[in-house]
């Protein structure tokens, strides 16, 4: 069931529409080199339209890989666009050669179908600050004088006799090309091309900061040992490690490459030791709410609590089950009067690992023979599914919970 989740979850739709985008910029790019030979719509559309599918299909794929970066963050704006773009990149391939644009063609459809049956998953709304309003509406703004004024002074303009010749005035002044093709004949005209060039300068240079202040930002969280909202937005189908101790070490080890862990601490230091050597962090308390909502813990494959402290572990269980009451939690208890304390707070399965060796140890003290390579099997046994048969691990709850009662009269 968790392979199936990851060939069509989200980051499977995430990753498709990103090659698809990729693809898109690519026989783009060939058409403009190469003039298209047609494809199955070639009979019924004109040859304008068919050049022009050729090369806007560059333009298209710049699109989707804008709205790969808003489906990594779960917009739901990103969605929609992308939804928009998907059948589009698909009728361009139709449009163009159809050797060159069949692969793009299927991703583009495939990329749909993934889209459309993951949409539950894209339900963030897009929040933008106002730093990123400021940048958007100056840039408008500032296109927008530079056009109209362009438009209106077209007359002192040598090269703009359209309404699009004016909007391109505007854009080439923007960007400091320059290409010369539209120059002004007199002293009011090139007085408004100065300030034109300064204003469309400016605003691009707002939005190019707002644009770098993301990655600064995720460099930063990288370098004290935390992850981006951007790689915890993704997360699914995952092992989620609420705090880190002793017990927690060998944890890791054995889960190695078996499956995703993110580890919650919030001792910082360790936080950056553990990022260091390759594994996902997130530098905050294990038993905040806000905290396991940001580690998707609603999304988890399950949750392991392993600390030194029963108490702070409780408090981890008791957040995590209440808010994804169908996850599975397991627990290491480290003193043996705490292991049904663990289960009542919400964990599945509690061991403790001292009892454990205790008994290992005392048996092998008396005699005991065969104790090591008891220990070498569980050692090399595979961990199975926790979701695979539901009934066993209830009857051996309740079995564990008798054992319990019997222990605590026993030792009244």
């Amino acid at each position: 069931m968790a392979s199936v989740r990851e060939w069509v979850g989200a980051r499977a739709t995430i990753g498709t529409v990103f090659f698809a985008a990729v693809l898109s910029v690519a026989i783009g790019i060939l058409n403009i080199s190469s003039p298209v030979t047609g494809g199955v719509l070639a009979p019924y559309i004109p040859e304008a339209v068919r050049i022009t599918a050729g090369f806007t299909g560059t333009l298209t794929g710049f699109l989707l890989l804008a709205s790969v970066f808003g489906l990594r963050r779960r917009y739901r704006a990103a969605w929609y666009s992308t939804a928009v773009l998907l059948p589009v990149t698909a009728a361009q391939g139709l449009i163009q050669s159809p050797e060159r644009a069949a692969p793009l063609v299927g991703l583009s459809l495939i990329s749909l179908a993934l889209l459309l049956f993951n949409h539950r998953a894209f339900d963030r709304d897009l929040d933008l600050t106002a730093t990123q309003l400021s940048a958007l509406l100056a840039i408008a703004g500032a296109q927008t004088y530079a056009t109209a004024g362009a438009w209106a002074l077209r007359e002192q303009f040598n090269g703009i006799d359209t309404l699009f010749d004016a909007f391109y005035f505007g854009v080439v002044t923007g960007s400091t090309v320059g290409y010369g093709d539209i120059t002004p004949q007199t002293a009011i005209a090139k007085l408004f091309g100065i300030s034109a060039l300064l204003l469309t300068v400016a605003t691009f240079a707002v939005a190019l900061g707002v644009l770098l202040t993301p990655a600064i930002e995720a460099r930063l969280t990288k370098a004290l040992g935390r992850m981006t909202e951007s790689q915890l937005d993704i997360l699914e189908n995952h092992v989620l490690v609420l705090g880190y101790g002793e017990l927690t070490e060998p944890i890791l080890e054995e889960l190695g490459d078996r499956a995703r862990v993110v580890i919650v601490t919030p001792d910082e230091s360790r936080a950056k030791r553990l990022t260091d050597r390759g594994y996902d962090v997130v530098t905050d308390d294990p038993s905040d709410e806000e905290a396991l909502q940001r580690t998707r813990v609603d999304a988890a494959r399950s949750v392991v609590v392993a600390t030194n402290n029963d108490a702070e572990d409780a408090l981890a269980i008791l957040t995590a089950r209440q808010l994804n009451p169908d996850v599975h939690i397991v627990a290491a208890a480290t003193q043996r009067e705490n292991e049904r304390k663990l289960r009542r707070a919400g964990a599945n399965t509690v061991i403790s690992p001292a009892a454990l060796g205790g008994h290992f140890l005392a048996e092998s003290a008396v005699g005991g023979s065969g104790l090591e390579t008891i220990e070498e099997r569980l050692l090399d046994e595979q961990p199975t599914d926790p979701t695979v048969d539901e009934t066993v691990e209830t009857n051996g709850k309740g079995a564990a919970d008798e054992t319990d009662d019997t222990d605590e009269t026993n030792r009244s």
